[in-house]
């Protein structure tokens, strides 16, 4: 039986969408059980690349099939989903469930700066959009499309932000990789904080007392050319 017949098996009964690394755990799982056949067995030692690769090949039947459906790859998981033309009978049946509002102008805009620079600090957004984006970034945060990723190592620690899975499923991409190109906006310039300062080379970001301590350790005192000579 080909891989790529058991895929489809696995996700047409799948209630939500499933990774290439769930598929194969499956299918190695069904491999190494007490009643299994001999055709189960031989995919004990499966690859991700031979899941992907029969996955690609599925959904190119699918695509030349031109059935109602079809298999996409949406953030990293597999499924099958209807071609659009097809929703106003998918909405007499299922209904329309109350979706968030359309992001804003604005918003959209912060979010491609966000998707080509991440990992990428609110100051950093601004210097791009060039205005205030505290607003727009707390509505992208409350959506899930973007989430704090760690902080920059500059003067501050200012909080990193990258795209979420959920900012893949929203726009319908596989993966990061399949944004389209935007050479221009990866080319913007942006003006990078200076890396913090330290008491010594090696050594964590020192308290602000220890830093003056140093600086003050630096200073020479220059002579006072009004004091007169000592006398002989």
């Amino acid at each position: 039986m080909e891989l790529k017949f058991i895929l489809e098996s696995l996700l047409f009964s799948a209630q939500k969408p499933v990774s290439v690394k769930e598929l194969r755990d499956l299918l190695v799982t069904a491999a190494i059980a007490e009643e299994t056949t001999e055709e189960a067995k031989s995919f004990k030692k499966i690859k991700d690349d031979d899941v992907t690769a029969a996955l690609e090949q599925l959904a190119a039947d699918h695509e030349t099939a031109a059935r109602s459906y079809r298999l996409a790859c949406i953030a990293g998981a597999w499924q099958f989903v209807t071609q659009p033309e097809f929703s106003p009978w998918l909405k007499a049946l299922v209904g329309v469930k109350n979706r968030p509002s359309r992001l804003s102008q604005a918003a959209l805009e912060t979010m491609a700066i966000i998707a080509y620079r991440q990992p990428i600090t609110r100051a950093e957004v601004e210097q791009v959009r060039g205005v205030n984006v505290d607003g727009t970034m707390q509505t992208l945060l409350e959506r899930g499309l973007v989430e704090q990723s760690g902080r920059a190592e500059v003067v501050g620690r200012p909080a990193l932000y990258n795209t979420t899975p959920l900012f893949l499923e929203y726009f319908g991409l596989r993966g990061l990789e399949d944004l389209p190109a935007a050479d221009e906006l990866r080319r913007i310039p942006i003006e990078k904080p200076v890396a913090p300062l330290t008491a010594d080379a090696g050594l964590a970001t020192a308290a602000p007392e220890q830093l003056q301590l140093a600086d003050e350790t630096k200073v020479e005192v220059a002579p006072d050319p009004t004091a007169s000579e000592a006398q002989p």
